[in-house]
């Protein structure tokens, strides 16, 4: 069954022309320690890439005024937050796509087929990305309450009304679909 284009919140615009006067040096730095932290919660993550550990990917949410480039470095991550990255393959859809296809609330094929998701360099290199992260069940949000500690309520109370609010899945949710 085709994807209903209309079901995918878009993230909001005044919220993403801050983000363009956003520093990106911090911002790449908290997104390289989180990924770490998720590096070494997940050991198994960066490994299932096999001959693609090295690889680099560019994460473009298309509703934001910025890209990632992630570089799994055989399990040393790095994470750039930049404004054109360039890299071996480049994932592109609205960030609750992209948060979606993480927390398994959106199908990758279905994104794909409907031309929510876009995929350009190499497919391998991406699936075995997209196979890797379905294995590890992530969590994002979970994973952001762990590494506040004593404030993790707050921020998992946050992220719980983001959700709300935006729409977009920023959680793993267990039953079948967002």
């Amino acid at each position: 069954m085709p994807l209903d284009h209309s079901s995918i919140p878009v993230f909001p615009a005044a919220p993403a022309r801050l983000l363009r006067l956003a520093p990106m040096a911090p911002l790449s730095l908290l997104l390289t320690q989180f990924t770490r932290r998720i590096a070494q919660q997940q050991p198994g993550l960066f490994r299932r890439l096999g001959q693609y550990g090295s690889a680099r990917f560019v994460i473009d949410p298309t509703d934001l005024p910025l890209a990632i480039l992630l570089e799994p470095r055989n399990g040393d991550p790095k994470v750039s937050v930049q404004r054109a990255p360039t890299a071996d393959a480049r994932i592109a859809g609205p960030l609750a796509a992209l948060l979606g296809l993480v927390h398994g609330a959106y199908d990758g094929d279905a994104l794909f087929f409907s031309r929510d998701l876009v995929i350009e360099g190499d497919t391998e290199a991406v699936l075995a990305l997209r196979n890797a992260i379905d294995d590890a069940e992530l969590d994002l949000a979970g994973e952001a309450q762990t590494i506040a500690g004593p404030l993790g309520r707050y921020v998992r109370q946050l992220i719980e009304l983001g959700e709300r609010t935006t729409g977009m899945p920023l959680t793993r949710h267990e039953e079948e679909g967002y």
